[in-house]
């Protein structure tokens, strides 16, 4: 690894990341798999000391602004976050709704192989980064409201609603 990687990994930042179902496919539909892909971050949040400042689960995607108290522990955080929930959320569809993969197969990933990063440097490019998030689903015409999308964290900043994970605002 690069000296200059090295260094900003050791930088304390927001980061933004999405990660995506593997060929698009929309395996977060159903209520339970989305419980389960907030239920191993809020896991992860515990056991590694971990902050989530927002989120959206989208039926095909994840984004996440995620602050760790050790910054080279991100890439950690993200594997496990990917690997739990698209095994549990594998082994809810075999027990559960095995038809669901009937046209399509179950597929050899769960997850895109690459996640989307984005180290945030400030407090107005984390506030566009969260404006963004709230918005996904009102432009894929989900709902006509941020606050309406019940598997987002929108609902906690705009009527401090909970929702799942505890929620932290970093300045």
């Amino acid at each position: 690894m690069s000296d200059q990687r090295r260094r900003f990994d050791d930088r304390r930042y927001v980061h933004f990341v999405t990660f995506s179902v593997y060929k698009r496919r929309r395996l977060l539909d159903l209520d339970q798999p989305k419980r389960i892909v907030l239920g191993v971050l809020d896991h992860l949040l515990k056991t590694m000391s971990a902050r989530c400042v927002g989120f959206v689960l989208m039926p095909n995607h994840v984004h996440a602004l995620v602050w760790l108290p050790e910054p080279k522990d991100l890439t950690r955080f993200l594997h496990g976050w990917e690997r739990m929930s698209s095994f549990r959320i594998r082994q809810w569809y075999a027990e559960h709704a095995s038809n669901y993969f009937a046209d399509f197969g179950p597929g050899e990933r769960f997850w895109q192989p690459k996640s989307y990063i984005f180290h945030i440097h400030s407090e107005r490019k984390l506030q566009e980064k969260l404006d963004y998030m709230h918005l996904n689903p009102v432009r894929a015409g989900l709902v006509l409201k941020a606050e309406e999308w019940r598997w987002s964290s929108a609902r906690w900043y705009l009527l401090r609603q909970t929702v799942g994970v505890p929620i932290t605002w970093m300045e």
